[in-house]
Formats: structure tokens, C-alpha cells, sequence
């Protein structure tokens, strides 16, 4: 057969990754697939992990990949993704179902796995074609983001038999100590407000509530929602930091991505400054409500939140900076971290709820 493989879109690294020894690894190793040419497309790029929808014939699945170039130790660990979905999909069916795993070198650089394609639509910066663009629409999308949410620390992990892919004693303590490392191993410039944040975050760890499954990525474009309904979920994403631990991390980080108008820009995408998108204090009122937690301590959180995703950012701008990644899209999070870092403070002085 010609053309075993067909690329629909620009891809990242595409003579790095052997399609067609993927093409032939899916035939060897899944049952009622089709015999057809391999066509590959990948999702918009983010900061993180690469995804491209793959079919063949009326077969369709996702691959799940490491960013190329040198990255952290430790980090973009698409063995334990995707053993922890293997494990959440059962009683969180929102988690996609894996159907391979490979380390193999002959067919990429890096390890990767197969999963299944989830339907509906993805939010990004702006409403889909398939939903309206009105403040009624907005409603329904933060709540459907409430609500799962509560859902996933709903589960009870231990009769799931969860309770090893996580230490929850001291988990919040060590989040804390860890992400203070990661920063100062990344840092490049200095922000004067870091320093106060720091020692406050270390000097006020507060008493967590009871464990619960905790995503560690919980945000609005990690989520898929029915294009016919956006008070429906249909898939959540990027399981890899997967862990057991403190609820309120998972609730503070998606409020650090819950962009509300009139903020700095911080090099992240956000639809939620549109008119109808609940704040970030009806969301977690919500999120108790429904759940029953105590937030009364969701400043330390949301200070923290802030902080690590600044982090986060700092460490890809140095990986730009050293040279490691060359999309120039990297060179401007410098702002991105610094303005980040200001949120922390500002959440720590209770100046953003």
C-alpha cells in the first residue's frame, strides 16, 4: 500500500516520530483495525505534552507524546499517565481508556501511549462553532466545570484502589517545598514579591481536609464537553500528575486559570473573562456548597496555585532561554511568571476574592 501515512496538519517533529512503524505497531497489537493509510493531525501545541488524533479507516484514537528537546527529570512521565488512567477509567469513565503503551526507541524518542478519542469540544480562548457565544452559555460551562470537579473528589479512592498511587499525609507541606526548589533551580530574573510569598507560603501551611483523588491539572481546556451540550462533560485530559492529596490544590489551580477580566496577561489561554463566566469566588462558594468542604483557608490555596504556575511557566522560559526549546513563543512568558507571581502576592494579601 502508497502513502501509509497521511499528516493533515504541520506537525512538531514529524521525521523524529516513525509513522509508519506506529502504523504497523497499532495493526501488530489491537484486533478490528482497519488495513487503511495512517493519518495524523496534531492538536494545537500547548506549553506541555503533544497530542495528535490519529485514524485509520473509520478507526480513531489519540497519541500521547513528551514535548521533544531536553526537558526535566521526572517530568511528562507518560508511563505512570497511563497507568493511572488505566485505573481511573473505571470509576471516572470521563478519563479515556488506553489501548497501548510503547517505549519503544524504533518508533519514537520518547515513550508514548494510544488512547481512545473522546467527542466534543474543546475551549480554549473562544466559543466553538457549536455553541452559542452568550453570557447563558458561560453559566452552563463553569458550572458542568463545578460539578465535575466535585465529581472526581467524590470518589472514594480507597475502595477504588487508588490509595497507592499517592501519599496524601504531608502532601501539601511537600508541594510547597518542592515547587520553592523548582523555581530557584529555574530562576533567571528577579521578582521582588517572591521572596514574601515564599516565606509566607512555608510559615502558613494549613491543615488539610480529608484526601481525595486529585487531578493536579484541573483546568477548562483539559476538559471536553458535548458539542450539542455544555452542561454535559465528556472527557477530562492530562492525567499525568494524577495523585492522592489535598482537594483544595485542585481547586485552586483551576481558579489560577479561571483568567477574570482586567488581569495581566500571563501567556495562558482563557475564555473565562467572557460576560457570564462565574467568578472565581461563586466558583469555589459552588464548589462548596456542592462538595461540603471547608474553604475558609482557599487564600493560602489560591496563593500557592499562583506560585507554581508561575513555576511552571518559569522553567519553560529557562529551557528557552538555555536554548533547550526554540519556539519563540517561549521567550515571552517572562512576563507571563512575573505578573503570575503578583497574583500570588496579591492572593496571599487577600486582595483577589
Amino acid at each position: 500500500m502508497e502513502n501509509k501515512v497521511e499528516f493533515l496538519a504541520v506537525q512538531s517533529g514529524k521525521d523524529e516520530i516513525n509513522w509508519s512503524a506506529v502504523r504497523e505497531f497499532i495493526l501488530d497489537e489491537l484486533e478490528d483495525v482497519p488495513d487503511a493509510p495512517l493519518k495524523v493531525k496534531q492538536f494545537s501545541a500547548g506549553y506541555s505534552n503533544l497530542t495528535y488524533a490519529i485514524e485509520m479507516g473509520d478507526w480513531k484514537a489519540v497519541l500521547r507524546r513528551p514535548p521533544f528537546g531536553p526537558i526535566p527529570p521526572k517530568a511528562h512521565d507518560m508511563k505512570r499517565e497511563a497507568e493511572i488512567l488505566q485505573r481511573i477509567h473505571p470509576v471516572f469513565p470521563l478519563a479515556p481508556k488506553v489501548y497501548l503503551y510503547s517505549e519503544d526507541p524504533a518508533l519514537m524518542d520518547r515513550p508514548f501511549y494510544i488512547m481512545e478519542r473522546k467527542q466534543g469540544v474543546v475551549l480554549d480562548d473562544e466559543f466553538p462553532p457549536e455553541y452559542e457565544a452568550n453570557e447563558e452559555t458561560a453559566r452552563k460551562v463553569s458550572e458542568t466545570v463545578v460539578n465535575t470537579m466535585t465529581q472526581l473528589h467524590a470518589i472514594d479512592y480507597v475502595q477504588a484502589e487508588l490509595t497507592d498511587i499517592g501519599r496524601p499525609d504531608g502532601y501539601l507541606e511537600r508541594q510547597v517545598h518542592g515547587w520553592i526548589k523548582r523555581y530557584h533551580a529555574a530562576q533567571t530574573d528577579e521578582i521582588a514579591v517572591t521572596g514574601e510569598v515564599e516565606a509566607w507560603l512555608v510559615g502558613n501551611i494549613p491543615a488539610s481536609p480529608a484526601p481525595t483523588i486529585v487531578h493536579n491539572d484541573f483546568k477548562l481546556n483539559n476538559m471536553m464537553l458535548a458539542a450539542d451540550d455544555p452542561r454535559r462533560a465528556t472527557a477530562v485530559f492530562d492525567w499525568e500528575m494524577c495523585t492522592i492529596g489535598d482537594p483544595l490544590t485542585d481547586l485552586a489551580s483551576t481558579m489560577a486559570y479561571w483568567t477574570e477580566p482586567g488581569e495581566g496577561e500571563t501567556g495562558l489561554t482563557s475564555i473565562t473573562t467572557f460576560p457570564g463566566f462565574i467568578t472565581r469566588r461563586e466558583f469555589i462558594d459552588f464548589y462548596a456548597q456542592k462538595s461540603g468542604r471547608d474553604v475558609g483557608n482557599i487564600d493560602y490555596y489560591l496563593t500557592f496555585a499562583f506560585y507554581k504556575v508561575g513555576v511552571i511557566l518559569q522553567q519553560i522560559y529557562y529551557r528557552w532561554k538555555q536554548g533547550g526549546v526554540q519556539d519563540e513563543r517561549f521567550g515571552k512568558l517572562d512576563s507571563g511568571v512575573y505578573n503570575l507571581m503578583h497574583q500570588a502576592h496579591r492572593a496571599m494579601r487577600r486582595e483577589l476574592l
